[in-house]
């Protein structure tokens, strides 16, 4: 396949030339996105499989492709802590750099399926802006994995940013220093999926190293960006006291204001363990609460482990059920109203 092939059809449904990589001898070229650098032949794609080295170039085949959009609450990103109670336009395209034995959505991480449609950026932006008078605070890149997504997402993000509309990475958090660098001045939140911190569990059965994760979560954490992280404690693989108390450790040490999601995990893809036990989820919860300041419980459904209490006075100040958010006990400037502990950070 070659680009010639695309001539007759509009500009933005052309194969899109990555950035990011570098061209080596005999057409083969290596991909400096993510910390996998593949070095890929001709004709071959790499890991994400949505990067092909055609003629020695590689190209995006996802670019402008949408396998999933909706308007969601904020708070299904999961970020609890950025604009509570609201909602954002959220897309996703197909491919990931991991391969998660246990991915909840792998109709679209891991193939491309036969329903996406072509959009441009300009267009994303339009709707975007169109649904502001429903309540959108802006674009959330999620479901599948924006980082593979990136050329997209890069223009997308820096024309949401001019209309003053929000930008969220929903991401495993797996790229590299310098594409992560110029795509942060655009981006206003991201949850980072931090998988564990056990390097065996991590290769063996997502397809990385969590100390890049780590590193992305600093690097974001450090550049203003909201972050939050989630960890889903998978049965029979990240679910060590030992290990997530490191985790736990290692956050507080960038900042003990990161809000944290522990997700109970349910048997999907080609993991078939038993979901993880409610009991241990509440324990890994209060280990967390030893280090860090917002701890919360995914897919667990109990306002207790999903509402936020004052670190400082303990005061409730959000009430989640579900989706529902009441917020009784914040003032306008995000501050604690019985001892003024600031809470939410403004943006």
């Amino acid at each position: 396949m070659s680009t010639h092939e695309y001539d007759s059809v509009p500009e933005f449904m052309k194969l899109k030339e990555a950035m990011f990589y570098e061209q080596l001898g005999n057409n083969m070229v290596k991909c400096d996105l993510c910390p996998h650098k593949c070095v890929i032949k001709e004709n071959s794609f790499g890991v994400c499989r949505v990067r092909k080295n055609i003629n020695g170039k590689l190209y995006s085949l996802n670019y402008g492709e949408v396998s999933s959009i909706a308007l969601d609450p904020i708070e299904k990103k999961p970020l609890f802590h950025f604009y509570p109670g609201s909602l954002i336009i959220s897309v996703g395209t197909w491919g990931c750099n991991f391969r998660c034995q246990f991915c909840q959505n792998w109709e679209i991480s891991q193939q491309r399926p036969p329903y996406v449609k072509k959009i441009t950026p300009e267009d994303l932006v339009d709707i975007a802006t169109e649904y502001i008078h429903e309540g959108n605070i802006g674009i959330a890149y999620t479901y599948s994995e924006p980082i593979v997504w990136y050329e997209f997402v890069y223009e997308t993000a820096k024309l949401a940013k001019a209309k003053n509309l929000k930008n969220v990475l929903v991401t495993n958090g797996y790229i590299n220093d310098r594409p992560l660098e110029e795509l942060i001045p655009f981006i206003d939140a991201m949850n980072i999926d931090l998988k564990g911190f056990n390097n065996d569990f991590y290769q063996k059965v997502c397809g990385g190293r969590y100390e890049y994760v780590l590193r992305t979560i600093e690097k974001a954490h450090n550049a203003g960006v909201h972050v939050e992280v989630t960890t889903l404690i998978v049965t029979g693989g990240n679910d060590n006291f030992d290990e997530l108390e490191e985790e736990f450790k290692a956050l507080a040490k960038i900042s003990s204001d990161i809000p944290l999601h522990l997700s109970r995990y349910h048997p999907a893809y080609r993991y078939g363990e038993p979901p993880t036990r409610v009991e241990f989820l509440i324990e890994a919860y209060k280990l967390a609460k030893k280090y860090l300041n917002y701890v919360y419980l995914g897919n667990v459904w109990d306002e207790r482990y999903e509402s936020t209490y004052c670190p400082k006075c303990g005061s409730l100040v959000i009430i989640r059920r579900g989706y529902n958010v009441e917020i009784v006990n914040l003032d306008e400037e995000g501050r604690c109203k019985v001892c003024s502990n600031q809470i939410l950070k403004k943006s």
